[in-house]
């Protein structure tokens, strides 16, 4: 009798691993598509059409090899920075069956999107969709408004100003800024963040004039660079990205205009070129990477840079499929419920060092740099859009010194 029942037990023991095992291998060679939806048409398109660019690249390395042992298929649409085209794509990409969205291009289409997730995964249990946000940075996503399903892998507006404002808090010679931005969700949050930040920082420091304009609509920025001169600032604070800062940048650089610019996307397509030689020394850059951080990070940069003469700057990609394939080895399985658990709390080794998916409000925390563009040089070599110059970064901060509170009340299924 006993030896019958050690018998059962073993048995029972060896099916227990068998499952087991299976369970672990359950992903093994399993295409997961992650649907792209984002503007590639319009001012803003080449921004989006470097991000597909971006992920294709990527792809094709971690196709080859990433923790989970799946592939990833990029499925890709044009949401013409529009909420409406958003939603209409967020279907086409859910018919399809697609489990995993990525946005990052405007906050505004972010929250439209994020509200399109919530909806269809509360009226469709067992086809739950996992929002990952690359870049789409306005706080209120992880603070009144954070989800579950949803995951931001860039630092938002909150993080970058307190970044900017402590370095700012040693620079004597700043003393009058302006604060141009664009009318939409993250414009609004910079301005609110310099404001409060500043205030406690650099008291001493005036706000000389605040702007706003319409996204991805601007073709000439002299009206708005005559305000900043008259105003006499010698400092912009802008969030402004794509063709909103290179057409800003531009006419400020044809306007003699010679404050210095804080900014957090200097490095999209299109500025780089609008800065030139004009802004060497005084335009500075907020952000989670730079074209200078050598290693692995570095490498694809030039490889990138050769394949498709190119810049590679959306780096939160990186950490989208990092996250991913290590969340799928762990939760052994491609379900994006299993998947979404697995990724709370999630602590990497990144390109920039230890990063955490921290649980409470599912905002990716990470150390921060801020540079600035000076002439390319043998520490400092990588010149983007072929101009001769770079982003040299000036200050680090870790994480700790990133980190803003966050207010969220996550619910969780």
């Amino acid at each position: 009798m006993y030896s019958s029942k050690r018998t059962l037990t073993m048995t029972a023991a060896a099916v227990t691993l068998s499952l087991m095992a299976g369970t672990a291998l359950a992903q093994k060679g399993e295409t997961v598509k992650i649907a792209f939806i984002d503007p590639l048409s319009g001012l803003l398109g080449p921004v989006g059409q470097n991000q597909v660019k971006t992920l294709q690249f990527l792809l094709e390395k971690y196709n080859k090899s990433n923790p989970a042992g799946v592939k990833f298929e990029l499925v890709t649409f044009d949401n013409k920075l529009s909420p409406a085209e958003t939603l209409t794509a967020f279907k086409a990409a859910t018919d399809q069956g697609i489990r995993y969205v990525t946005q990052g291009d405007s906050s505004g289409v972010a929250a439209a999107l994020l509200d399109a997730v919530i909806k269809h995964n509360e009226r469709n249990p067992g086809k739950e969709v996992v929002y990952l946000n690359h870049s789409a940075v306005d706080p209120d996503l992880t603070n009144s408004k954070c989800n579950y399903w949803h995951f931001r892998f860039d630092a938002d507006t909150s993080m970058k100003m307190e970044a900017i404002t402590t370095f700012m808090k040693d620079m004597p010679d700043v003393k009058k800024v302006f604060l141009l931005n664009q009318n939409y969700a993250h414009g609004h949050q910079v301005a609110k963040y310099a404001k409060e930040l500043l205030a406690r920082k650099r008291p001493d420091v005036q706000i000389v004039g605040e702007d706003l304009h319409p996204i991805a609509q601007v073709r000439d920025f002299a009206p708005y660079v005559a305000k900043i001169k008259a105003s006499g600032a010698d400092t912009v604070i802008t969030g402004n990205w794509g063709s909103d800062l290179a057409l800003f940048i531009k006419a400020a650089n044809e306007a003699g205009y010679t404050g210095k610019f804080f900014t957090y996307y200097t490095s999209t397509t299109g500025t780089p070129t609008a800065i030139g030689a004009a802004g060497a020394g005084r335009i500075y850059q907020v952000a989670y990477s730079h074209y200078n951080m050598g290693g692995q990070t570095q490498q694809w940069g030039d490889e990138y840079k050769a394949k498709f003469k190119d810049d590679l700057y959306t780096n939160s990609l990186v950490h989208i499929l990092n996250y991913l394939g290590q969340a799928m080895a762990n939760a052994k399985s491609t379900n994006p419920v299993k998947v979404a658990a697995a990724l709370e709390g999630l602590t990497l080794k990144s390109f920039n060092g230890e990063v955490t998916m921290r649980k409470t409000d599912h905002q990716l925390q990470q150390p921060l740099y801020v540079t600035r563009w000076e002439k390319a040089s043998k520490q400092y070599p990588y010149s983007p859009e072929d101009t001769g110059y770079t982003l040299a970064p000036v200050k680090t901060y870790e994480s700790y010194v990133s980190s803003t509170p966050t207010s969220c009340q996550m619910k969780r299924p």
